[in-house]
Formats: structure tokens, sequence, C-alpha cells
């Protein structure tokens, strides 16, 4: 018998039984008998989660005693392992899995071979269904679909039924339906709360069973050639034609998309008896399984490009198309996704856009840049979060420690309430020194910038009091962009940053892009792929190496300018011939201007970001060529201690305020003594209030920070005293104590100081 014939067989069976007027328990006894019957297995049992535990529900083959009798724990024995995982297990010998666990008022000790799969119910276990058999044999693949499409029966008899506690039938054990602490990688600080939004719903499948075989199958074509047109209309766009390695994945994901395989087995599931949905979720189901047993990474990947795509034609077939962002956020809401582009990100209102959770993430990812400059809290690397939140959970981000809360209890939320309104208190007065300007008791005047990247950051300066733009990102309009931006349209965006900054001034960083912040329409480099990134093709590298990218920005950065001062500062410079190199791309664009009659900028000041720890040794070189210097701390520290920032392994140990950095910092500010040139911090060090007064000791006197930071700062500088800060850093980098970081908080208290 076929595949597709043995599963409609025992669909219909089931169909009967579900339309019968027996109780749900009667219900359950029959189906017991007809998969036992239909596999030809001496065991068949349905286990069901009560009360948190899963419980024997019914059993064809062990004692019959041990109904409602036998219960365990989700995760605990073989069936606890499946609910728990959420997948099949096909094993010869039962025994030999280390998750064996025997129960003796079964009478099962003379059955070898196991089988399993989970009953699932809105994408979560609420129960399992198991075979057994004397003989040690793995079961066909025929028959793991067979009980496949039972599980899928089952999981509706059993909603309609009321068969398990209505927290379980929404799938949440006891446990799982009370609080739930979820950890992560803080790569957003800040505090948020607000209501559960999965970024890409999931499809609920409601109705299992076709009632007509033909329609599904046309429904399922249909869906097929319009996933396919989709896929076609993305792989032709210009920026996708130019070669390279995403070029290759494409290809793939096409492959997928047209694998007559992948539509065949489809076409089988439904052959079985089943809906178009339930058929794509049973073969889904499928590669779900073979994906946990495939080692080959590259293999896994693959296997991901065809959930992905199973997805996507579930979302078309069933007409549930679209991401939260185009429903529109109703309450005020924490975001939860496995990952996200910078482009999504900005799909959403910013009012109602609390706070961001993403199971994959790094601190360099590009939705990372842009969430740090809307001030959006994000936790990435938070694992399993579908089998614990629910659309609509109450959940509290706390993005400084890397938590998320789900389903907090009273006492959480006013213990965060608390923390939000100690927050809250604090704003008010940094409010408060919004147009106060920022000197240290010892009257010393502090420039306080901020960092922007967006049209909508420049809101932020005069609300926060801020001296001017110290970093002004432009990169963020290459990294949501399609194809190359056209001088018209960074012309627009830098025209309308100087008009909304008006008189204050603002630093344009030229484009930092390339290495780990690729974009698609740029190939990079002959080997296509950096295998360290961060230290590889980017930024000023790749600028001068396409030196018509750098071009156009210079032309469109002096005709925004026209009639103001400009302030043009270069990323990743190593040596000073590359600053030179830069410099001279612009000298020839303003003498291009010039010949043309073009109105130009009053001013140029030209300046250098120090991320690269060799172009310390040249500053005496360079610095009679700057108008200013600002030191990157994110990259220096990283490439000071060979220790890639994005790895979460490697997060926590260095430390800003180790004699190692706060060394090469004074070296830094010493080099610059007595030069008219303005050194300047960007960063997060720079808005760390311990670190900021470290540096402030250090001889650094204009700071470039998020602009949640620019009041904190502000208020602390007005406690300083430089010479004593001063006086005490040079005494702890001659003879630095066992913990620089305690030594200085402690000084703190003692001068009346408040840090982090």
């Amino acid at each position: 018998m076929s595949a597709a014939a043995s599963a409609r067989q025992i669909l219909t069976q089931l169909h009967e039984v579900m339309a019968s007027r027996l109780h749900a328990q009667g219900k359950l006894d029959k189906v017991v008998e007809i998969v036992g019957e239909n596999l030809d297995s001496e065991v068949c049992s349905i286990y069901l989660l009560r009360e948190g535990m899963l419980e024997l529900f019914a059993t064809r083959g062990l004692n019959a005693g041990a109904v409602h009798v036998t219960r365990m724990a989700v995760g605990e024995g073989l069936t606890g392992t499946i609910a728990d995982k959420i997948e099949t297990l096909n094993l010869a010998e039962a025994k030999a899995h280390p998750d064996f666990l025997y129960r003796p008022e079964t009478g099962e000790e003379k059955f070898h071979s196991f089988a399993g799969v989970p009953i699932v119910y809105r994408e979560r276990a609420v129960g399992v269904l198991c075979v057994q058999h004397v003989d040690p044999r793995r079961y066909e693949e025929v028959e793991i679909e067979a009980l496949q499409t039972t599980a899928m029966v089952l999981s509706e008899l059993i909603a309609n039924n009321g068969m398990v506690d209505e927290e379980d039938a929404l799938g949440l054990s006891a446990a799982q339906s009370g609080p739930q602490t979820v950890t992560g990688l803080p790569l957003v600080k800040g505090l948020a709360s607000g209501v559960a939004v999965f970024h890409q719903p999931r499809v609920t499948i409601d109705q299992v069973v076709a009632e007509d075989i033909e329609a599904e199958r046309q429904r399922v074509y249909r869906a097929f050639d319009k996933m396919r047109e989709g896929i076609d209309a993305m792989t032709s766009q210009a920026e996708f034609r130019v070669g390279g390695e995403h070029t290759d994945v494409l290809e793939t994901y096409k492959m997928f998309a047209y694998d007559e395989g992948w539509s065949r087995r489809i076409n089988e599931a439904i052959d079985s008896g089943l809906t178009a949905e339930a058929a794509i979720e049973r073969v889904q189901q499928r590669t779900r399984m073979r994906m946990r047993e495939i080692d080959d990474p590259l293999l896994a990947d693959r296997m991901h490009d065809l959930e992905d795509l199973s997805n996507r034609l579930l979302r078309i077939v069933s007409g549930q198309l679209g991401t939260a962002a185009t429903q529109g956020l109703r309450r005020d809401t924490i975001l939860f996704a496995r990952n996200l582009g910078p482009a999504e990100l900005l799909e959403y209102d910013r009012r109602r856009l609390k706070g961001v959770v993403l199971e994959e993430g790094s601190l360099t990812a590009h939705v990372v840049i842009v969430a740090r400059a809307m001030g959006i809290p994000v936790i990435g690397r938070a694992q399993g979060l579908r089998g614990l939140v629910r659309d609509g959970d109450d959940v509290l981000v706390d993005a400084d420690a890397g938590t998320v809360i789900i389903r907090p209890a009273q006492q959480m939320l006013e213990a965060f309430d608390a923390r939000f309104a100690k927050s809250r208190e604090r704003a008010a007065l940094y409010a408060e020194l919004r147009d106060v300007e920022p000197f240290t008791r010892c009257g010393t005047r502090i420039q306080v910038m901020m960092n922007a990247g967006l049209r909508d950051d420049i809101s932020n300066l005069n609300l926060v009091g801020a001296d001017g733009i110290g970093l002004f990102r432009t990169e963020f309009q290459f990294l949501v962009s399609a194809t190359l931006p056209q001088r018209e349209r960074q012309f627009r965006l830098y025209r309308d940053v100087l008009d909304g900054a008006g008189d204050k001034p603002v630093i344009f960083r030229t484009v930092d892009i390339g290495g780990d912040k690729a974009v698609p329409y740029l190939r990079e480099g002959e080997s296509e792929h950096d295998e360290n990134p961060a230290m590889g093709w980017r930024a000023l590298r790749l600028a001068l190496e396409r030196e018509g990218l750098l071009k156009v920005q210079a032309r469109a950065l002096l005709e925004a300018a026209a009639g103001r001062t400009l302030h043009v500062m270069f990323p990743m410079i190593s040596e000073p011939w590359e600053f030179d190199a830069a410099k001279a791309v612009f000298d020839a664009q303003l003498k291009y201007l010039k010949g043309r009659k073009k109105l130009l900028p009053e001013a140029i000041r030209y300046g250098a970001m120090l991320e690269v720890p060799a172009l310390a040794e040249v500053l005496d070189l360079l610095i009679p060529k700057l108008s200013f210097l600002s030191v990157g701390s994110n990259d220096l520290t990283q490439f000071l201690f060979a220790a890639d920032r994005a790895n979460p392994k490697l997060a926590e140990r260095y430390d800003w305020l180790s004699p190692a950095i706060m060394r090469f910092m004074r070296r830094i500010a010493m080099a610059t003594e007595g030069a008219p040139i303005d050194l300047g911090i960007c960063g997060e060090m720079g808005g760390r209030r311990l670190e900021a007064l470290a540096l402030m000791g250090l001889g650094y006197r204009r700071f470039s920070i998020t602009p949640v930071s620019v009041g904190p700062i502000k208020e602390l500088v007005r406690k300083v005293d430089l010479s004593q800060i001063t006086q005490a850093m040079h005494g702890w980098l001659m003879q630095p104590p066992p913990n620089l970081r305690a030594a200085l908080q402690g000084w703190a208290e003692q001068n009346g100081i408040e840090v982090d």
C-alpha cells in the first residue's frame, strides 16, 4: 500500500471516529486501536498534558490499569523528551536511548522498538502519540508520516473536546503559564515593557482533514505559483545580479522553490486527505526531523532555507500574509523575531515599539545599529522563545541585565515600575539641564554632543540639549537601501540634517560599510568573504578603492553644506596617506563645484577617527592636517584586546577601565596637547558615567554619545573638578591598583559623584 493510501485509510477511520457520538475518552480509545491495527504495532498510546504533566490517556497493548495513573514531567523519559523538544523519535531499541525511563506499571518491558510524535496545538506540544513493538526495528518513513498525520487530527480532537486544561490547550503547561525568565545578550541597553508581538506570526491551522482533495491541490498550486513569482522578482532585481555570495544563496533558495520533490511530497500529503495547510505543515515536520539529524552546517543551512520557504508557502495558501508591522501596533509592544533587518525595524510605529527580543542577533548587526539610534532596547540570542511566549503576553525587558520576563508576577511588575519611576525621575532631572551649558566645577566647558544616523534623530538634538551631532553615521542610508543611494538622495538627507541642526555643528562620518555591514549591491573584493569582517575590507578602505562611491558622497556633502561650515570625519584610518587620499577626493570635488560657480561651504573642517591602534604611532604626522580627532572606543577596544565584541564569550573579557585602555587613551590625549585640534570620544564608552569621569581626567573635552546619555553626562560634568580627577587618574596609571574600576568608583562616592 502506498504512503498516501495508508494515511488516507487511517484518516478516513479517524474522521468517522471524530464524527461519532462517542465521548472524548471513547474516541481516544478508538484512535489507538485504529493506529495500532494499521501500523501492525502491538502498542499504541496517547499521552496528554494535564496540570503540566504528561498523563497516559489511552493505550492499546500496555496495562489498562496504567491509564490515568502513569504520569511524567515534560522532558522526563522518551515521551517527555518528545514533548519537550517537539520532535519525533524513531528507535530500534528504546532502552539504548539515554532518556529512556522504565515505568513498571505499564508492562512495557517486553517491547523493544519505539516511535513517537508530538501532538502539537498552536505550535506547542499538548501530548504525545507513540507506538511500540516487540521486535527491535526502526519504523518506516510511511509509518512515521501516518503517526504525524494522526497527531495533527488528534490536536483538533483534543482542542474541540476540552481534553486538556485551558492553559495546556493554548500550549502552556502549568509551569509555563506562570512567569518565565529568558536570558540573552544585551545589544541595546534600556528598560521596556509591553505586550508580546511576533514579527512574523505563525499560521494557525484550524482544519486538518480535507473535504475536497482536488480543491486543496489547486490551492497549493496557486500558492506555489505566487511564491515562485515573488522569488523570481526578487532575484531579478538589479542589485542581486552583480554576482557574489548572496547571489549563490538566492539561487539555492530559488532552486528549493522549484524543487519537484518538495511539491510532490506536499501533494502526497494532500492525497492522504489533509488540507493544503496541514499538508505543508506535515512535510515541514519531516524537514525539521532531517535538520536535527544533519551534522554538516552547510546542509543544515540549506534545510533552514526550505523551512523558510515552507513558512512563506503556508502564509500564502492561508491568506495570512505580511508582518506585524503591516497590521499595525495597537499597544506598547515588545517585538519578538528570529532576526530583523534595519528596513523591517523602521516599518514599525516608533511610538508603540518599546523593545525588541531576537533569537539571533549580534552587537554589530545592522538592526542593532538602527535600534540604538532609535533608542529601542534590544536583547539578542534569546533561545526557545516560541515555546514560552504567546502573542499578547505581558513582557518586561531589562536590556541592561539581558533578561526578558514573560508574564511577570505582581511583585515583579511593582519592582520594575519602581525602576521605571526612578528612571523617569532622573529623566525629569536631566530635562531641567536641557538648556544648561555643561561647565565643570572648575569652570571648564565640556562639549556634550550626540550620535545620529537617521533624519528623525535630529529632533532629539534640542530635546536632550546636546551641543551638536558629534557623529552622523551616513551609512544608515546605504544599509536600508536596495541600491546604491544616488547623489540627489544623499544631498537631500545631508541638507535636511543641517537644516534641522540649525547653528549646532554636525560631524558627518563618511560611509562605513563593508565587512560586517555588508550591502548586497557591492561586491566585497575578490575573496567575496572576510574571515574577520571587523578588520576587513570596510569603511575608508572600501571607499578609497571604490572612488566613485566616495566621490558621490563628497559632492553631496559639499553641496548640502553650501553657505555653512562642513565637518567631515574619515573612519578606519590606519596611516596618514589614507587621510590624504580621502581629502584629495573632496578637494577634487570642491574644485569641480568652483569651476561651475556653485555655492560652496564657508569652511571645511576635516577630522579622523582613531580606531586602529597603528594610527597612534603616527599621530605626530597626522595632527597638523586635522581640525579634530575622535577616538572610536568600540572598535579601538576590540582591536587592542584582539577580542571580537560580537562574540558573547568575549563581551565581558575586557574592561574599558583597565590600565591598558586607560594608558592608551592618555597617550592619545598627550599627543594632541598644544595642537590646535579638538579631541573627542565617540561610542558607548563616553556615555557611561564612570568611564566619562575617567576620560575627563585624561584630558578629553568632547563627548559624542547616544541621545539618552546626554543628560546623565551633562549632570556628571557639573560635579567634577578636573584638577582632582586628573591627579587621581595620573596616580592610578603610574601604579595601577588591583581593580581600577573599583578604585574610581570609591573615589567618585567620596566626592559625592553618583555613577552608573
